[in-house]
């Protein structure tokens, strides 16, 4: 079997999953771990959808070196402009443009004859044709299509220069069985369909993303849409470290080395992704939750102890888990502390590296055991600050008086531009109190509160408190992090970020830049 390509749209079709907008700072750094992971195409967004969706496009396309670079494109000139006006400077700049062929999408969305739909096929991937070789059409809605149909527009699409054909199942409604026929039904009637590579986009509404697509692969497709962590629309798309395991699990179904996946940078990617768009790994998230290598039955226990093959059929390191979990303290130096983030996978500039090395100093006095998953926290929340948190409000210090007799009372004093401001509030509970402090210092525009999360870093009572905070502003989320010992600082910390945020993107929104 030829070795198959992964696509990975998290930048595009997982950022429009409600709650995972990402700014331009965390979607470069989604990018470089999806480069580290040796990903084939890496679609960085919808150019045209917006100045900051263009931009973005665009540094991404200018940063990533070793894999594809693309942008979606109706099946517009302008969209098409777009999109390459945006790629135009990436290693291998790709065009991805998609049409809908079903009947429902063709009468209502699009309102267009299937014959005018196979006429604007030809007429705009000959369009990007002018722009570069590589070109990606997707039929979207393929799987509720007519498959003659399909194989008509597919056959336009080829002969005016498509490289790349996508058949997606855009609502999760598909069957394995019936992905994998479709694939084969399609090929078989496309001319010189030997020439083009086919892939798969599936959607997981019904919870068969991952099973479609390893479908799709075995009727002949080369190419798997999919996302870290299976964000997306709705239930979400295909997840990249699911689908990927499942073939490097599998060699005697899709070969040994069936993608150029490097799988130890599985586990960094999964956590990077989480920790931007505020969330965390459900505990029996297959390959990178809590649970996932976990054994508690006292039957499973004695098998893993004997043979771990008997109920692991992967084991954590390959996907870039450490279970050794060897701890590092204050007496430990910043060789020491650099050699075990390279271990980990991490290699810092100078600067980053100084400052993370200062957090986990600071925190080896407040924590008796500092472990990986401190370690990883530190150095994930900091490679992820954004130009607003640095140029906006910072803590100085803050004071809370709390019991279960009294109304919480809060001292905040915050600082911006050398200036010192200093708010008193009262509030249920400490945190709130903290929370109406900010805002009577920061006074924001009008917004939502969406979340407020707490989880522990490690095991033991000292452990850290990793906050997260969404605010929401014109259908946009502002997400916030906060580490700390101290829950309430962590709290304020993540809130305080999260409204720098905010606050940036009014800044913009009153010029006229967004």
């Amino acid at each position: 079997m030829n070795q198959i390509k992964i696509f990975d749209t998290t930048l595009r079709d997982g950022e429009q999953s409600p709650g995972c907008s990402m700014n331009l700072k965390e979607k470069i750094e989604v990018a470089k771990c999806l480069e580290r992971l040796k990903v084939d195409v890496i679609e960085a967004g919808f150019a045209i959808s917006s100045p900051g969706d263009f931009e973005s496009v665009k540094t991404i396309a200018a940063t990533v070196r070793d894999c594809s670079v693309a942008s979606l494109a109706r099946a517009t000139q302008k969209d098409i402009d777009c999109a390459w006006e945006a790629v135009k400077n990436a290693a291998d700049p790709r065009i991805h443009v998609f049409l809908a062929t079903s009947p429902l999408h063709m009468e209502y969305k699009l309102k267009m004859t299937p014959e005018q739909v196979l006429a604007r096929t030809a007429e705009m991937v000959k369009y990007a044709k002018q722009y570069t070789s590589n070109i990606e059409f997707s039929c979207e809605d393929a799987t509720r299509s007519d498959t003659d149909f399909l194989i008509q527009v597919v056959n336009a699409a080829v002969k005016n220069g498509a490289t790349v054909i996508n058949l997606p199942d855009t609502v999760g409604y598909t069957t394995p069985d019936e992905m994998r026929k479709l694939i084969e039904d399609v090929m078989a009637g496309v001319e010189n369909s030997d020439k083009v590579e086919f892939s798969v986009h599936c959607h997981n509404d019904l919870g068969m993303a991952v099973a479609n697509s390893l479908a799709g692969v075995l009727g002949g497709a080369r190419q798997i849409e999919c996302t870290i962590n299976g964000l997306g629309e709705r239930a979400g798309n295909t997840a990249m470290e699911e689908v990927v395991m499942a073939m490097r699990t599998r060699p005697d179904i899709f070969g040994d080395t069936p993608c150029r996946i490097d799988t130890t940078q599985i586990a960094r990617a999964s956590k990077t992704v989480y920790n931007i768009i505020g969330q965390s790994a459900p505990l029996t998230k297959p390959i990178v939750g809590v649970n996932a290598f976990r054994h508690e039955s006292g039957i499973h226990q004695h098998g893993v102890l004997a043979n771990k093959k008997t109920y692991e059929i992967l084991t954590p390191e390959s996907v870039g888990i450490r279970m050794d979990n060897i701890v590092l303290g204050k007496h430990s130096g910043k060789h020491a502390f650099a050699a075990r983030l390279k271990e980990m996978g991490y290699e810092l500039p100078d600067e980053e590296l100084a400052r993370c090395f200062e957090e986990f100093k600071v925190l080896c006095d407040k924590k008796k055991n500092v472990t990986d998953q401190d370690i990883l926290a530190i150095v994930t929340h900091s490679t992820t600050t954004d130009e607003a948190e640095v140029d906006g409000y910072k803590l100085m210090w803050f004071a809370v008086h709390t019991s279960n007799m009294t109304t919480s009372t809060s001292v905040v004093r915050l600082e911006l531009d050398g200036q010192q401001f200093e708010a008193v509030c009262s509030g249920d509970g400490p945190v709130d109190a903290a929370f109406e402090a900010i805002d009577q210092i920061i006074r924001p525009v009008e917004h939502s509160f969406d979340l407020y999360r707490i989880n522990s870093i490690s095991p033991g009572k000292d452990t850290m408190g990793d906050v997260s905070v969404k605010l929401s502003c014109d259908n946009r989320t502002f997400s916030g992090r906060g580490l700390h010992t101290n829950i309430v600082e962590a709290s304020v910390r993540a809130y305080i970020s999260a409204m720098n945020k905010l606050r940036a993107y009014a800044a913009r929104r009153a010029k006229g830049e967004v």
